[in-house]
């Protein structure tokens, strides 16, 4: 950080606070907050509501060869696709795979 960063108003810190956020730098060692309660409230704030919001939606990991199943189907629609357009029967055209023809 540099000196400038010592001299930051609530204003100019707060308007770069999502940007440091993001970086994953740890911004509570930012110098602005060592002189400002003010700020350091407002991070105490957002952390705490971060915090409960990844407690409403818990990382769930994807069951096993969930990836592969995507993968095969969307190659199923590619293939499906490629013979559905070169149909001279013109079948299927207005059907981009997404549901069976009725005939």
């Amino acid at each position: 950080m540099s000196d400038d960063a010592n001299n930051l108003t609530c204003a100019a810190f707060q308007a770069q606070l999502s940007d440091l956020i993001a970086s994953g730098e740890d911004v509570n060692s930012h110098p602005h907050l060592r002189s400002c309660g003010l700020c350091r409230a407002l991070l105490a704030d957002l952390e705490t509501i971060a915090e409960a919001a990844r407690q409403l939606f818990p990382i769930v990991e994807p069951r096993d060869g969930l990836w592969d199943h995507i993968e095969s189907a969307i190659k199923g629609e590619k293939a499906s696709s490629a013979s559905e357009t070169s149909d001279d029967k013109g079948v299927g055209t207005s059907n981009p795979g997404m549901f069976p023809e009725t005939v």
